[in-house]
């Protein structure tokens, strides 16, 4: 079992940053590989970016190349999502999520784990 607290979410104006944190409990954080996801107002859950068990591998959408970068410190149990020039189409739910049988998925359903969510909100 792995639980997922996520934190960092907030307020923000266009063209600012913010840094997502996904603790994780459980002593085998570091077989899982990590994912962020989001939904945003009247939208579907979509997926924004990935990174393999030993934080190699990052893999982005399209929306986050160039702006976010996932990272994970597996002594820490934690995964991150830093997030730069921010636009108000990023406003979401944003989901950390794990699974250790996939990999880097961008299937939110080969997920197995996920947080309760933190809110990004991106005023203009």
């Amino acid at each position: 079992q792995v639980q997922l607290v996520e934190s960092g979410g907030g307020l923000v104006q266009a063209g600012g940053s913010l840094r997502l944190s996904c603790a994780a409990s459980g002593r085998t954080f570091s077989s899982y590989a990590m994912a962020w996801f989001r939904q945003g107002p009247g939208k579907e859950r979509e997926f924004v970016a990935a990174v393999s068990w030993s934080g190699g591998n990052p893999y982005y959408a399209d929306s986050g190349k160039g702006r976010f970068t996932i990272s994970r410190d597996n002594a820490k149990n934690t995964v991150y999502l830093q997030m730069n020039s921010l636009k108000p189409e990023d406003t979401a739910v944003y989901y950390c999520a794990a699974n250790n049988r996939y990999g880097s998925s961008i299937r939110g359903g080969e997920y197995d784990y996920w947080g309760q969510g933190t809110q990004v909100t991106v005023s203009s």
